[in-house]
């Protein structure tokens, strides 16, 4: 690859990640919502699975859309959720002005 095709690949990267990152914001603050679960609800939820995060921790790591894949599905798990649909992931990241399709 020629350096400018690795600068351009760079400068996309960010922007990628972040999209990825406003998609779990949005899908857990959707089901949060959806079920009027306060994060100090969230952190009780999961303290009775035997996963001890403050409120205050699991607001930052949300807001940041920043997680670790276990925690993620911790949290749908306490949450109840269903599945996430393909389709809504498409939709997410469409309404954000960057299609994946």
């Amino acid at each position: 690859m020629s350096k400018n095709n690795d600068e351009t690949t760079n400068n996309t990267i960010p922007s990628l990640t972040a999209d990825w990152r406003q998609l779990v914001q949005r899908l857990l603050k959707a089901e949060m919502s959806k079920r009027g679960t306060k994060y100090q609800d969230l952190s009780d939820r999961l303290s009775n699975i035997g996963i001890h995060q403050s409120a205050d921790n699991l607001r930052n790591k949300v807001n940041k859309g920043i997680m670790g894949a276990d925690l993620l599905l911790q949290i749908m798990y306490v949450l109840n959720m269903r599945k996430i649909e393909r389709d809504d992931i498409i939709e997410i990241f469409t309404d954000l002005g960057s299609p994946l399709e």
